[in-house]
């Protein structure tokens, strides 16, 4: 029994209590809180749900808690049922309630943790989006890592999940980015607004090694080759090292593609005939605080030309269009301004300002020696994927951006990351999932199974730890994806490599040399199989490999 049956069942139960009573169970919450309480001894459960109906039902908290403990005392997976202080309610389950949390885990496999919170919605995960005029830098990285391990989150809450990449190959940055290339391919410094590092350098080689008459002609024509061509060559340099990275899209948006298209002006149309644009200085205004915004925003310019808000406008009609219940998009630190803005604009279309989130990120530094790490040797200016990569690897790479929220700035000590000891968690967690596998091949030698296994039998206090950790498993997936948390799986695989770790030390899965095999055996064998499949289904949400040897 997980905490989530656990709930239902104190649920179910309180309305047939107070309706016995003739009392009003419409009080009753949508989702009874099932907690772990600190002290063991106390149970394996508690819940308040007395301490927050009693009253609201027409009764009080302990009389209440009372005959809840009793009509749960009388159900087969309920051991014991104790009330305690002004109304709290302490649970403890049967043995045969606890082993079925094994069971299930062991027949549902690979699914285990899934759930249909967002079962049926079409969800669209922008992140990334990185400008192509460079590698991705460690800001870019984080959102590579924790948007692939949030879209596997939502993916195992049933989302359909698409996950997109919004490719900016109009504007200024771009222009920079062609004059960057030419001055390179023609010897010249760095323009003063461009962008150096010594891959400019290599782009320019190859636009002239691909088309060796690239710098002949009108400078406009030779700026244009080297836009079209750099452009291509980064971005493709960019998809490779996302994919070695474990983080692929489904959809590769242009920019561009808005505006040659008419979508930009399509939807400054609709907004026109809708009232929610105005004309003001020359310029037409949205009216975004009408919606919520702090101000109004420019979406064409005085000079004609679309404000950068005109793409975005067109961007969230496109991907309405093409029926995503949910928007997700996910920035860096500097777009706050973005999340009343992209709000606004979804509300000025007519569209439910809810199905636009916006998501921030914050900075993200590395440590070495204790010192900031500040440059790359190849990007000149900052530090990038490939370089984080190099210098810890993909799994300790993704796991350290995982595994704190995106709300705090995150310093990665390259050492500790590197290392492989019990200290760095990533290294900890596979060595758990090394270790049960170990533990798996050694009972096949030995020819012990589990299968049959009386799992009445794990009443260990440390079996029963272990137990309720894996049960806790499907809302923490839950939790994660409702709150947009993925770090959340990846602390709780660091807690259930530790809980399983103290199993380790204190009970003897398999028989000793010499030992025949015994029950109790095949049901450690058991929970350890339980262990393993969601340890590695923990580091699959996450994107982090799990090893059958270290």
């Amino acid at each position: 029994m997980t905490p989530a049956d656990l709930a239902s069942l104190i649920k179910e139960t309180a309305g047939g209590v107070l309706a016995a009573r003739d009392l009003d169970n419409s009080v009753l919450p949508e989702t009874v809180t099932v907690e772990r309480p600190r002290n063991p001894e106390h149970g394996d459960y508690a819940t308040n749900l007395a301490l927050q109906v009693a009253k609201k039902a027409g009764t009080n908290p302990r009389e209440l808690a009372g005959w809840l403990a009793e009509a749960l005392a009388s159900d087969d997976a309920i051991d014991a049922a104790d009330v305690a202080g002004p109304g709290f309610l302490n649970i403890r389950l049967a043995a045969a309630a606890q082993g079925d949390i094994v069971a299930r885990i062991l027949a549902a496999g690979g699914s285990f943790g899934n759930v249909d919170l967002y079962s049926g919605r079409k969800v669209n995960l922008e992140f990334v989006s990185a400008n192509p005029t460079g590698p991705i830098h460690l800001g870019g990285t984080r959102w590579a890592a924790v948007g692939d391990s949030l879209g596997r989150v939502l993916t195992a809450a049933g989302a359909q999940v698409t996950r997109e990449y919004y490719f900016n190959d109009h504007g200024g940055q771009i222009d920079r980015f062609a004059r960057s290339l030419v001055a390179a391919a023609q010897g010249e410094p760095t323009p003063e607004d461009g962008y150096g590092g010594d891959y400019i350098r290599e782009i320019a080689d190859a636009v002239v090694e691909k088309r060796p008459d690239a710098l002949d002609g009108e400078p406009a024509d030779v700026q244009e080759t080297f836009r079209a061509l750099g452009v291509d060559m980064m971005f493709e340099h960019i998809k490779e090292s996302l994919h070695e990275f474990r983080t692929d899209f489904d959809v590769y948006f242009h920019e561009n593609s808005l505006f040659e298209s008419g979508a930009v002006e399509r939807a400054v149309q609709q907004l026109k005939d809708n009232g929610n644009l105005y004309e003001a200085d020359g310029a037409w205004w949205l009216r975004s605080t009408n919606f919520g915004d702090d101000k109004d925003r420019v979406v064409i310019k005085s000079d004609g030309e679309a404000a950068y808000i005109a793409g975005d406008i067109a961007y969230i009609v496109d991907k309405i269009e093409r029926g995503h219940d949910l928007c997700i998009y996910m920035l860096g630190a500097d777009h706050h301004g973005y999340i009343a803005r992209l709000k606004a604009a979804a509300a000025a279309l007519g569209y439910d300002p809810e199905r636009v989130e916006v998501l921030i990120g914050q900075m993200v530094n590395l440590l070495k020696d204790g010192e900031a790490v500040r440059m790359s040797k190849r990007a000149g200016t900052v530090i990038t994927l490939d370089d984080l990569v190099e210098a810890i690897g993909i799994d300790a790479a993704r796991y350290s951006l995982v595994r704190s929220s995106v709300d705090s700035s995150l310093d990665i000590d390259l050492a500790l990351w590197a290392s492989q000891s019990s200290d760095n968690p990533v290294y900890y967690v596979q060595y758990g999932h090394a270790r049960l596998c170990s533990i798996a091949r050694k009972a096949a030698e030995a020819d012990v199974t589990h299968d049959g296994a009386d799992l009445s039998l794990l009443t260990h206090e440390r079996e029963g730890d272990l137990i309720r950790t894996l049960g806790e498993f499907p809302a923490v997936v839950t939790a994660a994806a409702e709150l947009r948390e993925p770090h959340r799986v990846a602390r709780y695989a660091e807690e259930l490599a530790g809980v399983f770790h103290r199993f380790y030390d204190n009970c003897q899965i398999l028989p000793k040399a010499g030992e025949s095999a015994e029950p109790i055996h095949a049901a450690r064998l058991a929970l350890a199989t339980a262990t393993r499949q969601t340890l590695a289904n923990a580091l699959g949400l996450v994107g982090v490999t799990a090893p059958e040897r270290m």
